[in-house]
């Protein structure tokens, strides 16, 4: 029971002394879910609205099947942008088939993510890589916030999900800038900014909510062109089932698997990151899974777009002093009260406003350090995230992350299929073996031995690649060559294809009076040398467990103990 529902195992501990902070947590978290939901709703393309249905069951659902402790879901923007881009390629004729859609999506991606946890498949995030994360997350917070323009400036653009496309309709509008939305955005993303480095404590985003509310009720601005979010629905979401339509499915999936990976990815991440801060590892990556999906599932059944995890919300919540997933419980407790009571006020509350809080909000997501790094040590990696970048922001979204797997993947492939090859040879006065391009003139070089290393697992990808730099130091080597010692290592698996080129190896050595060894071999290599034919070209007494005893073997210094023996013929097959 406490595997499937998670809050079993910290209820039964949970300690009067942990109230006051989860309700405080709770609070602090509630106050900014607010307004950040029907902010990121709007990124979506939805009523503000939605942002807080958005903000009610999924939280709930996640307190009481989610793993983290400290981790706050609901409505954000990157996942936002996602819905706008699937269904922005969509022909939905209507504001009702559009609210409708996203509501489907919501029930199609924790479909998703339910089963991909049910089948314990969370490794799938891991080809997500960090290079391919960073461009497109980088990209989509610019897309994101000049997306936001139109309401800062107070100007009707149509909706666009490519950059170019958004300057280009900016820039044709910008002649119609409505003064008062420019000052109230610009003011609102000022104090905002200000009081985050002045105090952090203080809820700016609360405060330039309330202050635009008052200014505009105040000073009758609505009357000046100032654009607000007008009437909000009061009251609670009712019960609908979504709308499920087996065309809606065959157009929606692609962006909706996105949805499901990018959000379990975002939960992962901000997870980790908050239990490397406070030293408890309650995550579970496949429970997360499950979680997400159960939240978006049910509800998507009172009208809740698709959720995933806030990391400026839930590092909030953990500075906030939360201590389990009831902080989460009282947050909800706050967005209830707001739709029973407190829709009204809203009904002044700028665009500009919101447009303030999703800037300043999504500007953090662009990070600029890690490009840097990349660029100057890893400069593979940083055409990874470039690529990703200029695809996410020029093409489309689900296209940056697509391009920027397979980019990712390619490159790993094309290292994999020419992998490091060192030639070892032993430091003078020692018993250790190292690269003779490391360590110089510090290493005894033989003319009758070559000992070689190759790092990487040995497959049909990349094994011409080590015959033809094995032969090249055969070639070297010259006539004198009497024996080879394979460093096995970091060979940690050999397919078929690459085991029948080793035996052709070994034999046409072995005509060639040249003995072959292996030393270093781990437990998965052994079981596959000895389940091969490898074992019957090598023969057991060619099989070591470190390199310098197979040195040792070939000079008639020693032979193998019993025990070395061991250690070195050591498999899980029946062939010993």
């Amino acid at each position: 029971m406490q595997r499937f529902f998670p809050f079993l195992q910290w209820l039964p501990g949970y300690t009067k002394s942990w109230l006051a902070k989860d309700v405080m947590a709770g609070f602090t978290v509630g106050i900014i879910l607010i307004p950040q939901g029907m902010a990121y709703a709007m990124i979506a393309g939805l009523p503000p609205v939605y942002g807080l249905y958005a903000s009610l069951l999924p939280v709930l659902v996640y307190a009481f099947l989610g793993t983290s402790r400290q981790l706050s879901v609901g409505p954000v923007a990157l996942d936002s942008l996602l819905v706008a881009a699937g269904l922005g390629a969509l022909s939905i004729t209507s504001v009702e088939n559009y609210i409708a859609m996203a509501i489907f999506m919501a029930f199609l991606v924790g479909t998703i993510q339910l089963i991909l946890g049910f089948f314990r498949m969370g490794f799938l995030v891991n080809f997500l890589s960090k290079p391919v994360i960073s461009g497109f997350t980088s990209a989509a917070a610019f897309i994101i916030i000049f997306s936001q323009l139109k309401h800062l400036l107070g100007i009707s653009v149509e909706n666009g999900n490519y950059f170019h496309e958004l300057i280009g309709d900016i820039l044709a509008k910008a002649s119609e800038t409505n003064t008062l939305d420019f000052a109230i955005g610009g003011l609102g993303i000022l104090i905002i900014v200000l009081l985050k480095k002045w105090n952090p404590k203080i809820p700016g985003i609360l405060l330039v909510v309330l202050l635009g509310i008052l200014a505009v009720f105040a000073l009758q601005l609505e009357s000046y062109g100032v654009h607000i979010v007008g009437p909000i629905p009061k009251g609670l979401p009712s019960f609908q089932i979504p709308r499920i339509q087996l065309e809606g499915i065959w157009n929606t999936w692609p962006i909706a698997l996105t949805l499901a990976l990018v959000g379990y990815m975002e939960a992962i991440s901000i997870g980790k990151s908050l239990e490397g801060k406070n030293g408890k590892e309650t995550l579970d990556a496949n429970q997360e899974l499950v979680a997400l999906g159960s939240s978006n599932i049910i509800a998507s059944f009172f009208q809740s777009y698709p959720i995933g995890a806030s990391f400026s919300r839930s590092a909030i919540n953990q500075g906030s002093g939360a201590k389990t997933n009831l902080a989460s419980v009282f947050s909800v407790i706050l967005v209830v009260i707001a739709l029973l009571f407190l829709t009204p006020i809203f009904y002044h509350l700028p665009n500009a406003i919101l447009a303030s809080i999703i800037m300043v909000s999504v500007f953090g997501l662009i990070d600029m350090e890690y490009p840097r790094r990349l660029l100057v040590y890893r400069k593979d990696e940083f055409a990874v995230l470039v690529v990703t970048f200029l695809i996410t922001l020029f093409v489309g979204i689900p296209q940056g992350i697509l391009i920027g797997v397979l980019f990712s993947l390619i490159l790993m492939v094309y290292k994999s299929s020419k992998p490091h090859f060192a030639v070892l040879g032993r430091i003078r006065e020692s018993d250790y073996y190292r690269n003779i391009d490391r360590f110089g003139n510090e290493i005894e070089l033989r003319d009758e031995l070559l000992i070689v290393r190759f790092d990487a697992p040995l497959y049909f990808g990349n094994k011409d690649y080590f015959k033809k730099q094995l032969y090249k130091h055969i070639k070297a080597k010259g006539k004198e060559l009497q024996a080879v010692i394979l460093n096995a290592e970091p060979m940690n698996y050999i397919d078929s294809t690459a085991t029948q080129m080793l035996v052709r190896i070994i034999e046409e050595l072995h005509q060639k009076n040249i003995q072959f060894y292996i030393a270093r071999a781990t437990g998965p290599t052994r079981d596959i040398i000895f389940s091969s034919a490898l074992i019957e070209v090598l023969g057991k007494e060619s099989l070591f467990a470190r390199t310098k005893e197979a040195v040792d073997y070939f000079d008639h210094i020693k032979t193998p103990t019993e025990l070395e023996e061991r250690v070195a013929y050591q498999n899980l097959t029946k062939r010993n």
